[in-house]
């Protein structure tokens, strides 16, 4: 009986399957081989359609889209970024817009989805498809006279 070989993809595929969360950091897989190792099978199960990239080393598990059978996040942008600031133990609170919004300040309805870092500079990317994630800080709200 033949046994099959177990690859550093196989296993970070059962990884990912096992795992609770959506979001998915190459960290996570620090074990299992080189960095280079891990970049490339994540690579592997983006292009088989299993993950998404949402950023620099930033991973999301994936489903086929129902109208164009093209991998999408299977959870909503603002969830995952949730997600994301709780790994890296920064504190989820909404932009001022959604806050706004959310208290019933205005009636507008917020059309990027913007999240407070505090004293935190967050200068990545989160991204699915068109829609970017703005992070707001104390740094960039205020006006500097130049």
């Amino acid at each position: 009986m033949a046994r099959r070989k177990v690859t550093i993809k196989n296993r970070i595929r059962r990884a990912i399957d096992r795992q609770k969360g959506e979001v998915i950091f190459p960290s996570d897989f620090r074990s299992f081989g080189s960095s280079s190792q891990v970049s490339r099978a994540l690579r592997i199960l983006i292009e088989e359609g299993r993950i998404v990239r949402l950023g620099y080393g930033v991973y999301a598990k994936s489903r086929p889209s129902s109208l164009s059978g093209i991998p999408v996040p299977r959870v909503t942008l603002p969830e995952l970024t949730k997600e994301v600031l709780e790994k890296w133990r920064i504190p989820v609170r909404l932009g001022r817009a959604q806050s706004a919004y959310a208290e019933g300040r205005t009636n507008q309805v917020p059309v990027h989805t913007a999240f407070y870092t505090g004293k935190r500079r967050i200068t990545r990317k989160i991204t699915v498809g068109k829609r970017t994630v703005i992070f707001e800080n104390d740094f960039n709200s205020k006006k500097r006279d130049f």
